[in-house]
C-alpha cells in the first residue's frame, strides 16, 4: 500500500518551501524542520537529496546566482535602448525582489552558507558579487556605446549601486521602496559618468 504522494521535483519543491518561509518569516526562520513542514514532506527528503541543511541552503544561493544569468541577458540586451538610469532602475528592482533580498540576509548571517559558496567559487558577499559582475558588464557596454563616461569605472559603479539599492530594499518592515526612490537612487551614483 502507497504511504506518499510522489515527488515530481523534491529539489525544486523544497526550494520552494524555502522561498515562501523567506518571505513570510525572513532568514532566521529558514530551519530543515520548516523547510519540510512548509513542503509538505518527510524531514528525511531533504537528507536524501543534501548531505545537511547548509547544503540545501547553499544549493539554494546557487539557484538565485544562475538565475541572474537571465538577467544580465535582458539587461546586456537593453544597451542602448531607453535610457541607462531606468535600464538599470529596471534591473535592481528585478534584482532586489523579497526572496532575493531575504536570501542576502540569509548569506550575510551564516558564515558556513558563505564558506561553502566560496568553496565553489563565490567572493565576497555570495549572490551579491554575482549581482555585481552583471551590471558591470552592462555598465561596460554602456560605456562602449558612449552612454556613459569613457573614464568610469564600472568595477566600481557597479558595487556601489548594489549597496545603495541594498539598502533600499533590506528592511523587511518598510517593504520595498517605489520605483522613483531606486531611480533618484540610481542618478545620484551615475551622475559622474554621465558623458560630457
Amino acid at each position: 500500500m502507497p504511504t506518499g504522494t510522489a515527488l515530481h521535483d523534491p529539489r525544486r519543491q523544497l526550494f520552494e518551501a524555502a522561498e515562501r518561509i523567506l518571505l513570510r518569516a525572513g532568514p532566521n526562520a529558514l530551519t530543515s524542520r520548516a523547510v519540510t513542514a512548509e513542503a509538505g514532506v518527510a524531514k528525511g527528503v531533504l537528507h536524501r537529496y543534501f548531505p545537511d541543511f547548509d547544503a540545501f541552503l547553499a544549493e539554494l544561493v546557487r539557484d538565485r546566482i544562475r538565475a541572474l544569468d537571465a538577467l544580465g541577458t535582458a539587461l546586456n540586451g537593453s544597451a542602448g535602448t531607453g535610457t541607462v538610469t531606468g535600464n538599470l532602475t529596471g534591473a535592481l528592482v528585478d534584482l532586489f525582489d523579497p526572496v532575493a533580498t531575504s536570501v542576502v540576509g540569509l548569506v550575510i548571517a551564516r558564515d558556513e552558507l558563505r564558506a561553502r559558496l566560496r568553496a565553489t567559487g563565490s567572493t565576497g558577499i555570495p549572490l551579491m558579487t554575482e549581482a555585481a559582475a552583471v551590471l558591470a558588464a552592462y555598465l561596460r557596454s554602456e560605456r562602449d556605446l558612449g552612454r556613459i563616461a569613457p573614464d568610469a569605472d564600472a568595477d566600481v559603479l557597479a558595487p556601489t549601486l548594489l549597496g545603495a539599492a541594498h539598502l533600499l530594499f533590506a528592511d523587511r518592515e518598510a517593504g520595498a521602496p517605489d520605483t522613483e526612490t531606486v531611480r533618484r537612487t540610481v542618478a545620484a551614483v551615475t551622475a559622474g559618468a554621465a558623458p560630457s
